[in-house]
C-alpha cells in the first residue's frame, strides 16, 4: 500500500503499523506554509505579552495596541490577540534593523 492510498483509508480502519507509516513518511513532505509559520519569528499573545514586550503595564499595554501603532504586527482573531514581537518593537520605535 503506498501513501496516497492510506492518506485516504480512515484511521480506525489502519492497523498500528500502517498508522505509524503514514505518520513518519508523511511529515517529511510535508511543507509549512512559510506565512503562517517560520523558525525566526518570536510572538507574544494577548495584552499580557504586549506588557511583557515593552516592559510596560497592562493598561498601558492597552493604549498602545488601542493607539494603532502596531497594528501590522497585530492578528486578532475575536479575542484572541497573536503579536509580532519583532516587527511590533520596531513599528514602535524600540528597535532599529541594524547595531548602533
Amino acid at each position: 500500500m503506498n501513501i496516497n492510498e492510506l492518506k485516504l483509508k480512515p484511521i480506525w480502519q489502519m492497523t498500528g503499523e500502517e498508522f505509524l507509516y503514514l505518520h513518519q513518511n508523511s511529515e517529511q513532505k510535508t511543507v509549512a506554509n512559510p506565512s503562517i509559520t517560520s523558525p525566526n519569528k518570536k510572538y507574544v499573545y494577548g495584552i499580557l505579552g504586549i506588557a511583557q514586550l515593552f516592559g510596560c503595564s497592562m493598561p498601558t499595554a492597552h493604549r498602545i495596541k488601542k493607539s494603532g501603532k502596531i497594528n501590522r504586527a497585530i492578528t486578532q482573531i475575536g479575542r484572541k490577540i497573536i503579536v509580532d514581537a519583532d516587527l511590533a518593537l520596531e513599528l514602535a520605535g524600540h528597535k532599529t534593523g541594524g547595531r548602533r
